[in-house]
C-alpha cells in the first residue's frame, strides 16, 4: 500500500483472544508500510501469530508528541497502520492525537472495525444499551475521582467505565457511596482465559473484588427512581465546607442538586440544619 494518496488505517485487534481478528485487519497489517503500535512487544505476539512482517514503531502515551511529526512525515508517501495494546485505537489511548493530526492534514483515514472491550461489556451486562455514557479511566487520585463520579450522578444511561485491578476496590467504595446501590456488571479479562463477568449490585461487588487481577470494564445502571440518591453524610459534609468558605446557599444547593438529581428542597433542608 505505497501511493502519493497515503492513508491511515485505524486497525482493530483482539482484546484477548488472537483468534477475533478479522480477515481485512490482517491483510492491511501485512499490506501497509508501518504499523504504529501502542506496545511493539504486545503487537509482535499478534504479528507472529499471522506471519506479519511489517515494520513496528512505538507510539505510546510517553512519546506520543516527539513521534508525531515522524508518522506524519511516513505517511506523505506510505500507508501507516495504528494499533493499540487490545481492541479498537483512539479509545482511551493516545492514538487519539494521531488521528487528530492526520485529520487537519486532510490525510484519508481508513477504519478497520473489530473488537472493542467497550461494547464488549455492554452487550454481556444484561444492562440496558439503547443509551449509554462512557467515561474512560477514571482518575487515580481519589479527589478527581469522586468529583467526576459527582457529575455523572443523575446520568440516566447506562454508565461504563475503565479501570486498573489497583483501584477498583476504592472505586466500587465511592461509587456505591456516590451512586447509591445501583446494579452493575463488573467484567474481568474478556475473552482471556479467566474471563468474568460478575453482576449485582455495587455493595455486593464490593464485597466480591478483593485483591482483584486483571483488566476491568464496569457497566453500571443509570439514575432512576428505584436507586434514587438520598442525603448521605458525604453530601452533608459538602454542604459543610461550601458554607464554610462563605458560598451562598442558592449557588451551594444548585450546584450539588445539578451534580447528584437531588431536589433542592431536601438540599436546603440539610442546609440549614447544619450548624
Amino acid at each position: 500500500m505505497t501511493s502519493a494518496m497515503a492513508a491511515l488505517y485505524i486497525v482493530a485487534t483482539p482484546i484477548g483472544n488472537l483468534e477475533d481478528i478479522t480477515l481485512r485487519a490482517i491483510r492491511t497489517l501485512k499490506e501497509v508500510k508501518l504499523i504504529a503500535a501502542e506496545d511493539t512487544r504486545k503487537t509482535r505476539q499478534l504479528l507472529t501469530a499471522y506471519d506479519i512482517k511489517t515494520p513496528t514503531t512505538s507510539y505510546h502515551e510517553h512519546n506520543k508528541l516527539t513521534k508525531l511529526d515522524y508518522l506524519l512525515k511516513v505517511l506523505e508517501q506510505d500507508d501507516v497502520a495504528l494499533v493499540s495494546d487490545a481492541g479498537t485505537p483512539g479509545i482511551s489511548d493516545p492514538g487519539y492525537e494521531l488521528i487528530s493530526a492526520v485529520a487537519k492534514k486532510n490525510i484519508k483515514i481508513i477504519p478497520i472495525p473489530g473488537p472493542s472491550v467497550l461494547t464488549t461489556a455492554l452487550v454481556v451486562s444484561g444492562l440496558p444499551t439503547d443509551s449509554f455514557c462512557f467515561m474512560g479511566f477514571l482518575p487515580h487520585k481519589a479527589g478527581d475521582r469522586r468529583k467526576l463520579l459527582k457529575t455523572r450522578a443523575a446520568e440516566k444511561s447506562t454508565l461504563v467505565l475503565f479501570e486498573s485491578p489497583h483501584r477498583i476496590e476504592a472505586s466500587l467504595q465511592d461509587m456505591l457511596e456516590i451512586w447509591g446501590d445501583r446494579q452493575i456488571a463488573v467484567c474481568r479479562e474478556m475473552t482471556k482465559i479467566y474471563e468474568e463477568v460478575y453482576r449485582g449490585t455495587l455493595s455486593s461487588a464490593a464485597e466480591h473484588f478483593t485483591a482483584p487481577r486483571g483488566e476491568f470494564t464496569i457497566v453500571v445502571a443509570g439514575k432512576t427512581e428505584d436507586n434514587k440518591i438520598e442525603i448521605n453524610t458525604e453530601i452533608e459534609k459538602q454542604l459543610a465546607e461550601m458554607k464554610k468558605a462563605g458560598i451562598p446557599s442558592r449557588e451551594a444547593i444548585g450546584q450539588i442538586a445539578e451534580e447528584t438529581g437531588l431536589s433542592r428542597k431536601e438540599l436546603y433542608q440539610a442546609w440549614i440544619k447544619n450548624k
